[in-house]
């Protein structure tokens, strides 16, 4: 993809970035040559972001031809609001004052260059900030009365770097444009972003599965790379973000989809997907409305919490809104324990699911992708228990055998009835959990995020599986591209 830096005056331009292209503001507005560029990376280091100022145009139009601009127009308003300086400051507050805990002054002034200061120990601060308002240069000044806080948040001039900043800029800028890029002459036509978190325990995918992806993904004409949590500041690069990391409405995971998609990036998992699946208070009303089968269920508040026993009996199952994966899930076999258990998950929310107790062997699991199904799984509950998942300690998890099958091989109605549940919820990846109990079939729940594991879920369809879904992002982008809604 071309780089492109944008001044408005390129003989004044102080540095040498080695893989950039330097225009004038007029020559990327009018010039046929970059009007009619496919794919760009685009710079806009104007002097100005003020409304309808050159600077303003470069990210405007650059959005308008599918360039990737940086800042976004949505950045550059970001930055006159007072109201989000006011929350960019609230949200970093400890990190503010951990980092400012020495300085003896009042003031003190902070210049980020691509989400980093020459000090090392400012990274972290400069690494938030970036993240909050995506732009190349900074100025962020900040005071102290009792306490340290934001006080203003600016763009830094390219005719405004110190003399003495200009070697760090440089390699700040070289490293920011460098990025490695996955070896072979063709040129992919798109770039996907695929989040992950190294440290989390269930992740959704292995690193076998992360690399199958990695080459279904150059296979499918994108460029890939897998990206963290630091680098939420760059989303906006890319033409496609893939969550291989257990989301959370209240957790990253929920922002870095929010922000794909305000930014026009194709996203599995989608914002409404992961508010939709990752509560359950939503989707009992959601089966109950459209006759999906699915254990007797109750919502249950406080006033409501001694009708449980008598409602369900028991044991019963309770589930926080948000449990997920077995976790947040509990079995209450005695009145004791159901009344702890509801005193417990009713101190963090408003409302509880409880559930009648189905025991099976195993759960089907139904991969669906684009409103079809995709992979057929049997997962066998854990040895003596009575989730597929159970805890050992408290970092340690034993699992139930888990099978892939061929989507022919497992019973029709069992996939037809799991593909219109999650027809309901929408168009995206989800791994719908069915039970069939002597002919009755009871959806479970409809998860975003589903499990895709190197030799489980990929078993049958082998590579297939990852390609799968690495065309169902390109032929998202190419719709997107020819003005097709879906």
């Amino acid at each position: 993809m071309t780089a492109l830096i944008v001044v408005e005056r390129p003989e004044n331009w102080p540095l040498e970035i080695p893989g950039t292209e330097v225009v004038s503001a007029t020559d990327y507005l009018t010039d046929s040559r970059f009007i009619e560029l496919k794919r760009a990376k685009v710079f806009n280091l104007c002097r100005s972001y003020a409304y309808q100022s050159a600077g303003y145009y470069v990210s405007l139009l650059a959005a308008a031809r599918g360039h990737k601009p940086l800042p976004s127009v949505t950045t550059m308003q970001d930055l006159r609001q007072s109201s989000l300086l006011r929350i960019a400051s609230e949200t970093t507050e400890l990190l503010i004052q951990q980092t400012f805990a020495s300085i003896k002054s009042d003031r003190f002034v902070l210049s980020i260059y691509f989400g980093r200061n020459m000090a090392k120990r400012y990274d972290r601060l400069c690494s938030a900030l970036f993240n909050h308002f995506p732009a190349p240069f900074l100025r962020a000044e900040f005071v102290r009365a009792d306490h340290w806080r934001l006080e203003k948040l600016e763009v830094i001039a390219s005719h405004e770097i110190p003399e003495s900043h200009r070697d760090f800029v440089i390699e700040r800028a070289k490293r920011f444009f460098d990025r490695p890029r996955a070896s072979g002459v063709k040129r992919a036509r798109y770039d996907l972003a695929i989040l992950v978190n190294p440290e989390e325990i269930d992740a959704p995918s292995d690193d076998k599965a992360i690399h199958k992806f990695l080459r279904a993904a150059k296979k499918a004409s994108f460029d890939a790379w897998v990206i963290g949590k630091e680098d939420f500041g760059r989303i906006a690069e890319f033409d496609a973000l893939f969550l291989r990391e257990t989301t959370s409405v209240d957790h990253y995971t929920y922002r870095f989809a929010r922000r794909a998609e305000a930014e026009g990036l194709v996203v599995i998992d989608d914002p409404e997907s992961i508010v939709r699946c990752t509560n359950k208070v939503y989707q009992a009303e959601l089966f109950a409305q459209n006759d999906i089968g699915c254990p007797e269920t109750l919502v249950v508040y406080r006033e409501s919490a001694e009708e449980v026993a008598a409602g369900l009996g028991l044991p019963c199952v309770l589930k926080k809104p948000d449990s997920s994966f077995s976790t947040g899930v509990v079995k209450a076999s005695t009145e004791a324990e159901l009344t702890a258990q509801l005193r417990e998950f009713l101190r963090d929310s408003e409302l509880v699911i409880a559930q009648e107790f189905v025991a099976s062997d195993f759960d089907w699991r139904i991969g669906v992708l684009d409103r079809k199904p995709l992979f057929a799984c049997r997962y066998h509950m854990a040895r003596g228990h009575w989730q597929i998942q159970k805890a050992v300690g408290e970092s340690r998890r034993s699992y139930g055998r888990a099978e892939a099958l061929a989507l022919e091989d497992a019973p029709q109605n069992v996939v037809d009835l799991a593909v219109r549940a999650a027809n309901l919820v929408g168009d995206g990846l989800y791994g719908v959990d069915v039970k069939d109990v002597d002919g009755r079939l009871l959806v479970m729940e409809v998860n975003d995020n589903p499990n895709i594991e190197a030799g489980t879920e990929d078993a049958v369809l082998k590579e297939g599986l990852y390609l799968a879904i690495m065309q169902s992002f390109y032929d998202r982008l190419e719709r997107r591209g020819r003005g097709e809604r879906r």
